[in-house]
C-alpha cells in the first residue's frame, strides 16, 4: 500500500542526517569487523569476479545451463555495482590509489555495460548537488522523467538505446541548458566530453554485440519459419559461438541487472519539479513487495539508496544493515514510502501533475 505525506515544503535533511549517522555508527561500533573497510570491500570485489569466472568455466565445460549462469552472473555483477558506487565516493582505499584503481578497472571490465566508473564519477556527483533536476545527466540517462510507454521500457534495459531513441536531446540539451543560464559554458563543455567518453569504446563494442546477437537470431527465426536457408556468410555463423558464449557468460546477465537497477532508480528518484537541495524530494523508498525480483539483481536498491541521499559515508553492506531503523526515520520525517503514482506522473514530486480540473 503507498504511503506518503502531503506536499509540503519543510527541510528535514539535516535531521535525517543526523539520525542516520548515529544508526550507522552504532552499528560499526556493535561489529568491530566493520573497521576493515578497505579489506571488506576487496574480499567483495574477489569473490563476485571469482564467481563471474566459475559461472563462465562451468558454462563453457557444459556443467551449467546458461539460464543459471544469466541469473547468477547477474548478481554477482549488483554487488559490482554497488562496489563501484561506493568507489565512486571514495569508500575503498581512499589513500592508496592503486588497489583503489584496480577496484575501479574491475568493476568496469565485468560490467561492460556501463558508463567509464572514472567519468560516471564527475556525473554522480552532480547528481547528489542538482538531483532532480534538467542537469541530472546521470538519472536522465536512465530515462527518470520520461513518461511511460514502449519507448521508454526499452531505454531503461539498454543503454545504448537509450541514446539512439533520444539522439536530440543528446546533441542539443546541453546547449538548451546553457542557453537558458541552467549551466556555465564550462559545464557544456564537460558534459560534451563525457558524452563522448562514457560508453567508448567498451561499452558501445560490447553492444555492438549484443545487438547483432539479437538480430542474428531474429533474422535466423525468421527464415527458419519461411523455410529459406540463414542469410549469413559462413564468416559469420564461424563466429557466433564465442559471441554467444560472451553473450551468456556476461552481455545478457548485465542487461538483465541493468534493466532491474534502471527501473527501480528512474522511478524512485523524483524529476523536475522537486524543491532544489531538498533532500527529502529527491527520492522515494520504493520496496513494494511486487519489485523483490528486480531488487534481487541490484541488490534492494529501491529500498536503500534513498538512505545514501541523506548519508554518503557509508557502503552499500552498512546500509543494508541500518535499513529497518533508518526507514523508521526517514518515515517520521515525511520522506515517501512506495508512491506508485509516479508511474503516472513521470516521476514528477507534485502529486497533482498531470491531472485535469
Amino acid at each position: 500500500m503507498s504511503t506518503h505525506p502531503p506536499n509540503v515544503a519543510i527541510n528535514h535533511d539535516k535531521l535525517i542526517q543526523r539520525e542516520i549517522t548515529v544508526i550507522s555508527n552504532d552499528i560499526r561500533q556493535r561489529h568491530a569487523w566493520l573497521q576493515h573497510q578497505d579489506m571488506i570491500g576487496f574480499s567483495i570485489f574477489a569473490v563476485s569476479i571469482a564467481g563471474i569466472l566459475l559461472n563462465a568455466g562451468l558454462y563453457m565445460a557444459g556443467l551449467m545451463p546458461a539460464w543459471q549462469v544469466i541469473l547468477l552472473t547477474a548478481f554477482w555483477t549488483s554487488l559490482l555495482h554497488e562496489l563501484e558506487h561506493d568507489l565512486i565516493h571514495w569508500m575503498y582505499f581512499k589513500k592508496n590509489k592503486f588497489p583503489h584503481h584496480l577496484m575501479m578497472l574491475g568493476v568496469y571490465l565485468f560490467r561492460p555495460t556501463t558508463i567509464n566508473p572514472w567519468v560516471r564519477r564527475h556525473l554522480h556527483f552532480h547528481h547528489h548537488k542538482v538531483s532532480g533536476s534538467a542537469s541530472d545527466l546521470e538519472e536522465r540517462g536512465i530515462t527518470n522523467g520520461e513518461k511511460w510507454g514502449i519507448k521508454r521500457l526499452l531505454m531503461v534495459g539498454d543503454n545504448m538505446l537509450a541514446v539512439y531513441l533520444r539522439p536530440l536531446q543528446y546533441l542539443l540539451e546541453p546547449l538548451r541548458l546553457y542557453r537558458t543560464g541552467v549551466i556555465s559554458g564550462r559545464e557544456l563543455r564537460a558534459m560534451r566530453l563525457i558524452g563522448l567518453l562514457s560508453y567508448n569504446p567498451l561499452g558501445v563494442t560490447v553492444y555492438a554485440l549484443w545487438h547483432f546477437f539479437l538480430l542474428y537470431w531474429v533474422v535466423n527465426a525468421l527464415f527458419g519459419m519461411t523455410g529459406f536457408a540463414s542469410p549469413w556468410p559462413e564468416i559469420v555463423n564461424q563466429q557466433m559461438p564465442w559471441v554467444s558464449t560472451l553473450v551468456v557468460t556476461l552481455i545478457a546477465p548485465n542487461v538483465l541487472r541493468t534493466f532491474c537497477l534502471h527501473f527501480i532508480s528512474s522511478n524512485m528518484h523524483y524529476y523536475g519539479d522537486n524543491e532544489p537541495g531538498n533532500v527529502t524530494q529527491q527520492c522515494q523508498v520504493l520496496n513494494v513487495w511486487w519489485l523483490l525480483p528486480l531488487q534481487l539483481f541490484c541488490f534492494n536498491f529501491g529500498s536503500t539508496h534513498a538512505i545514501h541521499h541523506f548519508v554518503v559515508k557509508d557502503p552499500f553492506y552498512i546500509r543494508q544493515m541500518s535499513a529497518r531503523r533508518a526507514h523508521a526515520v526517514l518515515r517520521k520525517y515525511g520522506v515517501r514510502f512506495n508512491d506508485l503514482g509516479t508511474f503516472k506522473r513521470a516521476n514528477r514530486y507534485n502529486m497533482t501533475f498531470g491531472t485535469t480540473t
